[in-house]
């Protein structure tokens, strides 16, 4: 009979909370445990071109698939990972990196192993990661089983990465097998806290004459805590409601009282600012506001006259009800919304009136942007890398059924191209669609060839700009740090590998018409389109934002 070990323990929990790959590169040090997860029946390896775009790749995966793992090697893999972790943390995304470790027997001796900083100190890289994860743990044949299942656990609850040092001797060390699951997730409300929320929210709300008064502003975090459903049935009786940029696709778009995504007074539409700052009563939901998601802080929200739900804690007006779940507090709120006066909601008007730019016209920023819109359907994967990318699409109404994604809090370029990766093995048969700048594709270019490695359905559109466009917004439009080299981006998936791809090269509107067009509707397969627009042309809402931005510079 086959011992069961650590890594067997690990990776079936890892499989128990419903991930069913694991991202990584392998190291010497992590090549055993990797066995374990290559032989698992429901558990596969999905190796990356490096540790970083791993990172990225998982941080896609968990945001369709409600959880993920990556596995790297000591010191140099861990390290190269360590941004993208950084970025899972800043915005709520639950990743396990699982870090193969020199052996403790090794360890003991103190001596300078490969990987190390040479001077017989092996928690240097554990105490790097303390603020960028809620648990963390460094295994020994004693604490192995114990740890892993705390970490796992803070990790689903908190919403939040975390990180497990396997050394290879404990990695193959034997363990019982688990009798139990996981403990279920705990309900973290205090029904007192929410009795006296409710009584506080009604005396609010009853300042709205009717729903059409009351507005809905929903956030990421909704999505994050597994408040989805619950916002859902607040909408259902007919409120006026908005998104944050951060939060595109958490709501559907083409429902009545939509009024758009807001951000501010840098880019929301009349309609939209109105359903938001002019509400009698109005209900954050999950909203946490950043520089870039609230148009650079100028949101124009009354505290007297707002419900704001976070994660844990509910406060009406000035009054703060803790602990109450998200979930559990739109639960309640639901049937005081439907408990006022019913009103018709006025229809939203159209968000881009100007008619299709004939096909001759040259490719802008702004017809880029509505032929993509135009082109997406139900099931679509969006992720939009920061920038013109994710600013020229956030305010383009998206069909139902589709997926945006992107990350505007920690805002790291070419995050989008490995993330593509995760996101569509999360949620297989989905078409990803990929929009990123040329700067930013050049930053993780390699994972392209995981596309075709893996028969992934996606279309990858560059925006050819000439350089990191939005930097020349800000600050430097002419100076050399802004520049980047120019490539022939239809002549990489035949290089990465996908030789059957269609590349294609469009500079007119006709043409990108033509090569949406021809996408295969169904068939697995990578379709990259380089589009060509003006240098300096960059999205009405992303020009309000640079140009705060380039002042505060200065």
């Amino acid at each position: 009979m086959q011992t069961y070990t650590v890594a067997d323990h690990l990776v079936d929990r890892l499989a128990e909370l419903g991930i069913d790959r694991v991202f990584g590169v392998p190291g010497d040090y992590s090549l055993a445990l990797l066995d374990h997860i290559v032989h698992h029946p429901s558990v596969a390896w999905t190796g990356t071109t490096n540790e970083l775009n791993a990172g990225y790749a998982a941080d896609g995966y968990a945001r369709l698939r409600g959880m993920a793992a990556l596995c790297t090697t000591f010191g140099v893999g861990e390290l190269s990972a360590i941004n993208a972790m950084a970025g899972s943390y800043a915005e709520h995304v639950p990743v396990v990196h699982v870090v193969g470790a020199p052996a403790l027997v090794k360890q003991a001796q103190h001596r300078p192993v490969h990987h190390t900083l040479g001077d017989g100190e092996f928690g240097h890289f554990t105490a790097m990661h303390a603020d960028i994860t809620c648990a963390r743990a460094s295994l020994t044949e004693v604490n192995a089983v114990a740890e892993i299942d705390r970490v796992l656990t803070a990790v689903r609850e908190q919403r939040l990465p975390g990180y497990l040092v396997v050394p290879a001797d404990v990695a193959e060390a034997p363990v019982p097998r688990a009798t139990a699951p996981l403990a279920p997730s705990a309900d973290g409300t205090d029904p007192e806290a929410l009795a006296a929320f409710t009584d506080a929210a009604r005396a609010l709300l009853d300042r709205a004459a009717t729903r059409a008064e009351i507005g809905v502003l929903a956030g990421l975090l909704v999505h994050r805590f597994g408040a989805a459903g619950p916002l859902t049935d607040v909408l259902a009786a007919g409120v006026p409601h908005a998104v944050t940029p951060w939060a595109k696709s958490l709501v559907d778009e083409s429902a009545p009282g939509f009024a758009g995504t807001y951000s501010g007074a840098a880019g929301s539409t009349e309609t939209t600012r109105r359903a938001v700052e002019d509400a009698a009563a109005l209900i954050l939901a999950g909203v946490q506001f950043t520089d870039l998601n609230s148009g650079l802080f100028t949101q124009r929200i009354t505290r007297s006259r707002t419900i704001d739900l976070g994660p844990r804690v509910a406060c009406v007006g000035a009054a703060t009800f803790a602990p109450i779940e998200l979930a559990d507090a739109l639960a309640a709120l639901a049937p005081l919304v439907a408990d006022r006066p019913a009103a018709d909601l006025a229809a939203a008007p159209p968000l881009d009136p100007e008619p299709p730019a004939p096909d001759g016209d040259p490719l802008t920023q702004a017809t880029l942007w509505q032929e993509v819109a135009d082109h997406l359907r139900a099931g679509d994967i969006v992720l939009a890398d920061q920038g013109t990318s994710f600013y020229g699409m956030a305010p383009h109404p998206i069909p139902s059924g589709v997926t945006f994604v992107g990350q505007p809090l920690w805002a790291s370029i070419g995050y989008t191209l490995p993330a593509l990766v995760g996101a569509c093995t999360a949620a297989p048969g989905r078409r990803g669609v990929l929009l990123v700048g040329d700067g930013a594709a050049q930053m993780t270019v390699t994972e392209l060839s995981t596309v075709p490695r893996l028969g992934l359905r996606a279309v990858v559109l560059v925006v050819d700009n000439d350089g990191y466009t939005v930097e020349r917004a800000i600050h430097g439009p002419d100076e050399p740090y802004n520049d980047i080299a120019r490539w022939d981006w239809t002549a990489l998936p035949a290089a990465f590998g996908a030789a059957g791809a269609t590349a294609v090269r469009v500079e007119t509107v006709g043409a990108l018409r033509a090569a949406l067009a021809a996408v295969p509707t169904r068939a697995a397969g990578l379709t990259l389109i380089q589009a060509v627009v003006p240098r300096d042309d960059v999205p009405d809402l992303l020009a309000t934002l640079t140009r705060v931005l380039g002042g505060k510079t200065r």
